[in-house]
């Protein structure tokens, strides 16, 4: 109807940090165009409204029968919604509500249902995303709509029938009971982000995977349209990105979390930064990505991009003796990582960092320094030359 209100919500607070504080500041200048003043906060205050961090939008309707104001809710990564389990932990521990009994789906439906008339809940949803502690994936939605809501009417896409979304469940039992509409045109095939190579990821994964086989076969269709480069001098790679850059094109460095001992190269992952400058300031501006100077990582970046990036690599991930090593830095030196968990979440930090850039992507492993033993050219080496044996090209 018109007038009605829509809401975008997301857990993920740079995603969310960034895109209000970019419509803020785009509807102060369209003011200031027309001859019209808004102040920066006032429009903060109007885009904070229609895109919200999942946490605080569920916390006002807690113990209550609020009708949201919006009519059309979107949910943002909708399988990284929150098991019950998690729910009850997080609601006891953290808003000292100790009876909670809906996982996060069931609550999120919960608070539409209480529209009188018509609502509207629409679920964005990635597979093969790696799901963390207490996530509960596609299959709690239905879950939830089989057991409370089984009057609503649920249009899905074929293509969630696949292992990636439905997570060991069988198909007709996740959909048993429901009003079920299937349509193709809910898939959206074409990624967004790797829109001029759609083999991107699968290479990323091959690699990650220590395919050789196959990243080999796949680099050959993907570097004449998307650079992916190799070097180990820092001043080569910034130069580089400078380069393919005109105009507005964004550039930015990325490096793990865990990536503490780029420390000497100049690369400090323990700088506290601030997304929104760093995402949208200008290239006089030294806070912002183009300076080259901040870096961001995996945790920042998430659901974010830029056209071009340097990634910068550690020693916190190496490839030694024909596999992956994890490790994490701990007072004076690396520690093996014992914990399954811990190694795929290290493992999906690179994943991440390696597929941010829509253009292109150089890759900066420094040559480390014998005399430094956190630092050993060994701990670089390996990673250096599995990745040029994959066909990474090195400038």
């Amino acid at each position: 109807g018109v007038g009605e209100h829509a809401v975008f919500l997301s857990g993920n607070y740079p995603l969310v940090s960034v895109l209000q504080e970019a419509l803020a500041r785009d509807k102060v200048a369209q003011a200031k165009m027309e001859n019209k003043k808004i102040s920066k906060k006032d429009a903060l205050r109007r885009t904070s409204a229609f895109i919200q961090i999942i946490h605080k939008y569920r916390d006002t309707f807690i113990g209550n029968d609020n009708i949201p104001p919006e009519k059309i809710a979107i949910f943002d990564e909708a399988q990284r919604a929150w098991s019950k389990e998690q729910m009850k932990k997080f609601m006891c521990s953290k808003k000292g509500v100790s009876d909670f009994d809906y996982s996060e789906p069931e609550f999120l439906i919960s608070t539409m249902n209480r529209h009188k008339g018509w609502a509207v809940i629409i679920c964005l949803v990635g597979g093969g995303q790696e799901i963390n502690v207490g996530e509960a994936g596609l299959p709690e939605w239905f879950s939830a709509l089989r057991h409370r809501f089984s009057n609503w009417d649920v249009y899905i896409s074929p293509e969630l029938n696949d292992e990636e979304y439905k997570r060991n469940y069988s198909w007709d039992k996740m959909l048993e009971g429901l009003n079920v509409y299937k349509t193709k045109k809910l898939h959206l095939a074409t990624s967004m982000r790797s829109f001029r190579t759609p083999d991107l990821p699968l290479f990323i994964k091959a690699l990650l995977d220590v395919n050789i086989k196959e990243a080999r076969r796949l680099i050959l269709g993907i570097k004449d349209k998307y650079p992916i480069l190799l070097t180990r001098d820092f001043n080569e790679a910034k130069k580089w990105v400078r380069e393919q850059s005109k105009g507005t094109t964004r550039y930015g460095l990325l490096a793990s979390s865990g990536s503490v001992r780029l420390k000497p190269e100049g690369i400090f992952v323990k700088n506290k930064i601030s997304v929104e400058n760093w995402f949208l300031n200008g290239k006089n501006d030294v806070r912002s990505s183009y300076y080259l100077e901040d870096v961001v990582t995996e945790f920042d970046i998430q659901g974010l991009e830029l056209d071009y990036s340097i990634v910068a690599w550690d020693a916190d991930f190496r490839f030694e003796n024909d596999r992956w090593h994890y490790l994490n830095f701990s007072g004076t030196r690396w520690n093996n990582i014992q914990s399954m968990d811990r190694k795929i979440y290290l493992k999906n930090s690179y994943r991440v960092l390696l597929t941010r850039a829509r253009q292109g992507v150089i890759i900066y492993i420094p040559k480390g320094c014998d005399l430094d033993d956190t630092r050993k050219c060994s701990f670089y080496d390996g990673t250096y030359n599995y990745l040029k044996k994959l066909g990474i090209h090195e400038i």
